[in-house]
């Protein structure tokens, strides 16, 4: 479902969208194991996609990608999340896991992630060989 949900064409083939399945997958596991509300499990989906959009889509370095996650979480400043509503659905240990689990999930790893969106590459040539 969550491939549909994605609108995810290629995944068979496709690098890049397999490793955004996993990623979006997992966090909706986690989310659900973290027992956030639907409006919780809402926004924190909608934080997933918003890191991600700010490195994929505004190429943003680890250090603004960092500060719009930080603006969006308190709800100040001039970002996208205010497009989407108040993200302050979370208690203070809530918003403190969500932070670590962006941090451990994708942060630490921010490298292989901007390889992934802005790398190019030669697309393999698969045959039924």
């Amino acid at each position: 479902k969550m491939e549909q949900f994605l609108n995810l064409t290629q995944l068979k083939t496709s690098l890049k969208e397999a490793v955004l399945l996993d990623y979006y997958t997992a966090g909706f596991w986690w989310a659900k194991e973290m027992n956030f509300s639907l409006i919780q499990l809402s926004g924190f989906m909608d934080l997933l996609n918003f890191v991600l959009e700010n490195l994929s889509g505004k190429h943003m370095t680890l250090g603004d990608n960092l500060k719009e996650l930080e603006r969006a979480m308190v709800g100040k400043g001039e970002t996208d999340s205010e497009e989407r509503g108040d993200l302050n659905l979370f208690s203070t240990e809530q918003a403190k896991a969500v932070i670590d689990y962006l941090v451990t999930s994708l942060f630490k790893h921010y490298k292989v992630y901007e390889y992934l969106f802005h790398s190019r590459r030669e697309e393999p040539v698969i045959s039924n060989e």
